[in-house]
């Protein structure tokens, strides 16, 4: 946000007086000193940590101080007041814009990327090669669809509005879901991130437990917080909760929404009835993303009823628009001792928790 302060007077009379005093002195040949406009603004840097982005004791904001050495600049927590000639001023509001606009892509901003950025014309970043990088995670790390399935669980989302992503635990398939979710928001492809799923494990009615809503499901919803916490800088993430940009909810409270402009993450399907996968999956709005992610051979529902995951994955593989994944135990990332234990579970036909 910025808020523009004019020093300088634009009256009238000084505009005629001054058109003047150009003639006078084009006639005369003299050399004449006109005193320029000067422009104050204050530009907020939000969703960052002030010592992080502007370094300790304002390192990187005295690097980039360096450049502007006719502007008078000072911050006060996340915000900065600028005062000098306008043209000066306008060039580092637009310089400052590309510094924010790339920590908020890489979440990284260091002594390097400060001098590159001071020196390119333009944001010559958005031109980097992204190769299987879904997006940069904390400290500009570059986090990659790794295996051959998770690739093809990008290209479907990227394809398809409606995903499902089945597959043995460590297989990457929610961190995958997360990342891409992470990505579109910084895209500004939906306006919000909304992660659901069952707490059936627990064997307890939610409304017993102890706490807030968020307090209550933060035990079933850990890998969703872990993969954020990979991507999102702290401060960035408790503003994303605190203004509703990333919502949690239990899947019952889905009942009676439209998500609209949301990329949706229902996680732990398998552990859905019939009729809770029917009233989630009817919940798409128009311009939503929704990827439904579950293993098939954790299912913990009674025997009585029956798993909304396996049924609908039987009944909606020819729906067009809707694209279903695969992974296996070759996706496993985890300790190498996970692929074997997966296999020698899948060879007994039980179950693997």
């Amino acid at each position: 946000m910025v808020l523009y302060t004019i020093i300088a007077s634009q009256s009238n009379n000084l505009h005629k007086w001054s058109s003047k005093l150009v003639l006078f002195c084009l006639k005369s040949k003299k050399k004449c000193n006109f005193a320029r406009k000067k422009l104050e603004i204050q530009i907020e840097v939000t969703g960052v940590n002030p010592t992080e982005f502007f370094g300790v004791n304002h390192h990187h904001l005295k690097l980039i101080q360096k450049y502007y050495p006719n502007l008078k600049i000072s911050s006060r927590g996340n915000v900065l007041n600028v005062i000098g000639e306008e043209n000066l001023v306008l060039m580092f509001e637009k310089k400052m814009d590309q510094i924010i606009n790339y920590y908020h892509r890489y979440n990284l901003l260091n002594e390097n990327v400060i001098e590159q950025l001071m020196l390119e014309e333009n944001n010559h970043f958005h031109d980097e090669k992204t190769d299987d990088i879904i997006v940069h995670g904390n400290s500009g790390i570059k986090i990659k669809a790794k295996t051959i399935n998770q690739r093809k669980l990008v290209k479907a989302v990227n394809e398809n509005d409606m995903v499902f992503a089945v597959g043995p635990a460590g297989t990457g398939k929610t961190y995958t879901a997360v990342a891409l979710a992470v990505r579109a928001l910084k895209n500004k492809e939906v306006k919000r991130i909304i992660l659901t799923r069952p707490a059936v494990e627990a064997g307890e009615n939610l409304g017993f437990l102890p706490g807030d809503m968020k307090e209550k499901l933060d035990p079933y919803l850990m890998p969703l917080y872990d993969a954020l916490r990979d991507m999102l800088p702290p401060e960035k993430l408790n503003d994303m909760w605190q203004n509703g940009i990333i919502e949690i909810a239990p899947l019952a409270f889905m009942r009676g929404r439209t998500l609209d402009k949301a990329f949706v993450i229902l996680d732990e399907a398998q552990n859905t009835t019939v009729m809770q996968m029917k009233m989630f999956l009817t919940r798409m709005g128009q311009t939503a993303k929704f990827v439904i992610t579950g293993d098939l051979t954790q299912i913990d529902l009674s025997e009585k009823h029956k798993s909304g995951l396996q049924h609908v994955l039987s009944i909606l593989q020819n729906v067009n628009g809707i694209s279903i994944v695969t992974l296996n135990q070759n996706d496993v990332i985890r300790h190498p001792l996970v692929k074997r234990i997966i296999a020698a579970f899948e060879t007994e036909k039980l179950p693997a928790f």
